[in-house]
């Protein structure tokens, strides 16, 4: 069973009809008041989910390595 986390990061790549967006816009949208909270799971579920090869995560335009959580800034775009 996917989990929010999934779900909303799948609803924001049809949102943005294939364009790339941070992990902190999929947060802030469904949880706006406490989104910082929300920071690391969603990071969890990212790497995951690209793990799995279902999303591509950049870093300056570079996928990132699978194996480490990226420092700095990132990008989600979900595979088609």
């Amino acid at each position: 069973m996917a989990s929010v986390f999934e779900t909303a990061i799948f609803e924001m790549g049809r949102k943005t009809k294939g364009k790339s967006f941070t992990p902190a816009e999929v947060v802030k949208w469904i949880f706006p008041q406490a989104w910082s909270h929300f920071m690391v799971d969603i990071e969890e579920v990212m790497m995951q989910l690209y793990r799995e090869g279902k999303i591509s995560v950049t870093q300056a335009g570079k996928n990132i390595p699978t194996d480490t959580l990226p420092q700095g800034p990132v990008r989600i775009k979900v595979n088609r």
